[in-house]
């Protein structure tokens, strides 16, 4: 029989409540306070936090507090990611980042859901969806991240947007929901 972590990680209904997963998010949010908490001039208290947090992250992450996750261990990131004051995800399922992407301030990633049936939320059941974001992609502030959905490699979200489907690599996206407005060209490009 599964554990609710496995059901959880595995994308399928599980109790939030569960100990163990109650004591995990419990560990997330002391190591978060203290991050927060963390001052400007002690970037080496800094990386031990991150380091414990987020065991999964490449070099060079760069996060500027407060930021909030529910677990961390379920977050993957490449190199020289970089998140803006103020972002928050939820990863109840696995999110991935690839390396050199940039989230503006305020961006939320959502890897949590809920059922729709009332009867089953109320139960207290809740769900996940893996969230996958390419490399070099940019994220604009306020930006909202949905459950299960893939943001292709080199894409720019605008601000404000509300990403409710897959985006495809090499284009600018936004609105609510967030579309495809036009692809992006060599020229978009830094040299």
């Amino acid at each position: 029989m599964k554990s609710e972590k496995e059901k959880m990680l595995a994308g399928e209904l599980y109790n939030a409540l569960d100990p163990q997963l109650s004591e995990e998010r419990l560990q997330a949010r002391l190591l978060l306070k203290a991050l927060n908490d963390s001052g400007e001039d002690l970037p080496q208290k800094r990386a031990r936090i991150l380091a414990e947090l987020l065991p999964n992250a490449g070099a060079e992450l760069w996060i500027q507090p407060p930021f909030y996750c529910d677990y961390g261990s379920n977050i993957r990131m490449g190199e020289r990611v970089f998140f803006n004051f103020n972002c928050v995800v939820l990863d109840v399922a696995p999110v991935t980042i690839g390396s050199r992407t940039l989230f503006g301030p305020n961006v939320q990633i959502y890897a949590a859901t809920h059922p729709m049936d009332a009867a089953t939320r109320a139960s207290g059941l809740e769900a996940g969806k893996p969230i996958t974001i390419g490399d070099d992609v940019w994220i604009g502030g306020s930006a909202i991240i949905c459950p299960g959905v893939s943001i292709g490699d080199r894409s720019v979200i605008g601000a404000g947007s509300v990403v409710t489907k897959d985006i495809p690599p090499d284009v600018f996206a936004a609105g609510n929901p967030c579309r495809v407005i036009r692809p992006l060209s060599p020229a978009d490009r830094p040299e």
